[in-house]
């Protein structure tokens, strides 16, 4: 487990590298935190990083938000149990494409073995500590 301190929000593309660097095959990341405490944020990030042009935006009133990187692979971000079956979840896990799931405990019986765990606990103002499992 690696485990990371923010202090402010200009300190985040570090933390993004980070996950990037630890994903080690994996292509399924969870991101657990109370609301508010940055997952979107930090996914933002990620995207970004990846090359993704796309605006990222809280998953909230999406079942799945899409982005492309600038090498044509996709990354995916996936929201809600009950459309999941829908939309073929298989496809989207087992793709190989990124696929970051912000409200995991919505889909957790779903989720395969090998993910990545991305965990963000809310300290004073902008900090934050993450910890990458």
């Amino acid at each position: 487990m690696q485990t990371i301190h923010i202090d402010s929000l200009d300190e985040l593309p570090h933390a993004a590298a980070a996950v990037i660097n630890a994903l080690e095959g994996r292509s399924v990341v969870v991101f657990r935190g109370e609301m508010g405490a940055g997952k979107t944020t930090l996914i933002r990030e990620i995207v970004a990083r990846l090359g993704a042009d796309d605006t990222v935006t809280s998953p909230t009133f999406a079942i799945v938000n899409q982005y492309t990187t600038r090498e044509g692979k996709n990354i995916y971000r996936i929201n809600r149990l009950e459309e999941a079956y829908d939309f073929g979840y298989e496809e989207y896990f087992y793709s190989g494409n990124l696929c970051l799931v912000e409200w995991p405990e919505k889909i957790e019986e779903l989720l395969p073995e090998e993910v990545m765990t991305v965990r963000i606990a809310v300290g004073d103002d902008e900090e934050r500590t993450i910890e990458i499992d």
